[in-house]
């Protein structure tokens, strides 16, 4: 099992920055990927950006594209999201996950084994 858990949320005004955590604990060894995911109220989880864990190749949705940026720190078993340029539509709460197994991370939350409980997000106007 893998544990995780997100920090580093709160209110902004649009145009703010925020640098959101997630830290891993458990059979980290496992993974193989990380992500980013978000949710609106009465809205779907949406995907936002994903890492993977030894090659560290990135990527995002076209609506953060150029304002997000997603890193880890394998040393530290930590996943960070900087969040530029915030904008009210990006409210919501955010969501760390983690996949084990060989295949390529996808977008999907299916493909995502461990969730953590959310940090939330919101940028007023």
């Amino acid at each position: 099992q893998v544990q995780l858990v997100e920090s580093g949320g709160g209110l902004v005004q649009a145009g703010g920055s925020l640098r959101l955590s997630c830290v891993a604990s458990g059979r980290t060894f496992t993974m193989t990927a990380m992500a980013w995911f978000r949710q609106s109220p009465g809205k779907e989880r949406q995907f936002v950006a994903y890492i993977t864990w030894y090659g560290g190749s990135p990527y995002y949705a076209d609506s953060v594209k150029g304002r997000f940026t997603i890193s880890r720190d394998n040393d530290k078993n930590t996943l960070y999201l900087q969040v530029n340029s915030l904008k009210p539509e990006d409210t919501a709460l955010y969501y760390c996950a983690a996949k084990s197994g060989q295949s390529w991370p996808t977008t999907q939350t299916s493909d995502y084994n461990y969730w953590g409980q959310g940090t939330p997000v919101t940028v007023s106007s």
